[in-house]
């Protein structure tokens, strides 16, 4: 459809019809402290084929993986292999919409993907239940926290750990500022995980949930077991976010090893990078809490004739409940992620999703050790490690990120930003997608 501007009777006309004498006086309500007193900084109207031209200049500016050739980069968002399938599986018309059925039981096709989502999800992240709806994996995990708070409502106190993404443990914070909970940050150790002794001390009575991530935001696998015992031994909640789903091709579930919630970021199931979006929230727990659990839940029934049905079990927010007894507000469904998702895992298979995981493993060690290799690089961290290290180099990072983009290398993330005691570590990943000559692309950058 092509914009065709008002004319300026159309305007006058318009403004008749409602009575107004000028388009300003439709601003009246709003104080004239909050109206902005000058014109929008905008540049000069462009023709159809200079702006065609012009949005092309810009698109030339994006680093595409193709373009770049070669990224390291993960911290939450990591670069896989999306097989064509999935996207053209997506444009099938029934699924081509990311919104919520209104007439549930008339969408079958529709439920019918979101059950078998929850289904592979559920086994992957070891939880009896899994909803559907989840933004994604910033604030699945603070939905877990607000769900714990109302299942421990005596509790008021939140325990984040530093190892934790620290933008997700700003979104918890975003999301918890109006509610008396109190959050506390626990500390990592010089291996690089969450310090045992400083949670144990920590926890008490008045402790609702503690946030942990696996592997956590240094790449390293922590000891969730343990974790688990010292949770539930206090009577909290052990909340674990994975933000890399593609671990759990070789590390055991977290709902089996003590979560009693598990959320995530499901990007790399079937979506891609997309130049940061859209996410897709996964959200699982124990059957106890499903009743606290926000978003929704697609359940399997037979009919009177016995034929398999699929029906909307719960759906807990205020549309279709009372608003006081809604545990959540999310409006837009991820059903398109989910369902990209759920095809993507059914590509794979068991064998294939463990494969693919060996696989990000190996790379991650292979390009470990040529660094160990280069003087003036050691890794900082001793845990153990998926597809994610931290790297202590010497130097000013930065600057040596800077010089590796202009050879088409995106070299990790920089970590003084987030943790000013790192300030001179480097945090890289290596997926299915880096080639070995990209890792020694890489370390030639370094080593120069």
């Amino acid at each position: 459809m092509r914009y065709i501007p008002h004319t300026k009777r159309d305007v006058e006309r318009m403004l008749e019809a409602v009575g107004a004498d000028s388009v300003d006086k439709l601003f009246d309500s709003i104080p004239e402290r909050f109206q902005l007193q000058r014109d929008l900084a905008l540049p000069s109207p462009l023709d159809e084929e200079a702006l065609i031209r012009h949005f092309n200049q810009l698109a030339d500016g994006n680093c595409s993986s193709a373009k770049c050739g070669a990224s390291f980069l993960g911290a939450g968002a990591y670069w896989h292999h999306i097989p064509a399938a999935v996207g053209q599986m997506l444009l099938r018309g029934e699924f081509f919409t990311a919104y919520t059925p209104y007439q549930p039981e008339a969408s079958q096709g529709t439920l019918q993907a979101i059950f078998e989502y929850q289904s592979m999800i559920a086994a992957l992240i070891g939880c009896e239940v899994v909803n559907a709806s989840m933004y994604d994996g910033a604030t699945a995990a603070a939905e877990a926290l607000l769900m714990a708070l109302r299942a421990q409502r005596k509790r008021k106190r939140i325990l984040l750990g530093r190892a934790v993404h620290p933008e997700h443990r700003a979104v918890c914070q975003t999301y918890l500022s109006e509610t008396p909970a109190a959050l506390e940050s626990i500390p990592f150790t010089t291996a690089g995980l969450t310090d045992l002794d400083a949670l144990a001390q920590a926890l008490d009575e008045t402790v609702a949930a503690v946030l942990i991530q696996q592997p956590n935001a240094l790449g390293n696998i922590e000891d969730l077991e343990t974790i688990g015992r010292l949770v539930h031994e206090a009577g909290a909640l052990l909340v674990v976010s994975v933000l890399e789903p593609v671990s759990l091709g070789l590390l055991e579930a977290p709902g089996k090893l003590g979560a009693d919630v598990v959320t995530g970021e499901g990007m790399g199931l079937g979506s891609g990078l997309n130049f940061g979006g859209p996410g897709l929230g996964l959200f699982g727990t124990q059957q106890k809490f499903a009743w606290q659990m926000p978003g929704r839940l697609v359940g399997q029934t037979t009919d009177e004739q016995e034929r398999t049905g699929y029906v909307l079990t719960m759906a807990t927010r205020e549309q279709h409940i009372r608003r006081a007894r809604a545990t959540s507000n999310i409006c837009t469904n991820e059903g398109l992620c989910a369902l990209a998702a759920a095809i993507h895992l059914s590509l794979l298979g068991k064998t294939g999703f463990a494969e693919l995981a060996r696989t990000n493993a190996a790379n991650a060690r292979e390009l470990c050790r040529r660094l160990d290799e280069l003087p003036g690089v050691q890794r900082k961290f001793s845990a153990p490690f998926f597809n994610e290290f931290v790297v202590q180099i010497e130097g000013d990072v930065p600057q040596k990120l800077h010089q590796m983009a202009q050879s088409g290398i995106i070299g990790g993330l920089a970590l003084e930003k987030f943790y000013p005691e790192l300030s001179n570590c480097l945090l890289l990943c290596a997926t299915e997608m880096n080639t070995l000559d990209q890792v020694e692309r890489l370390v030639a950058a370094l080593e120069s």
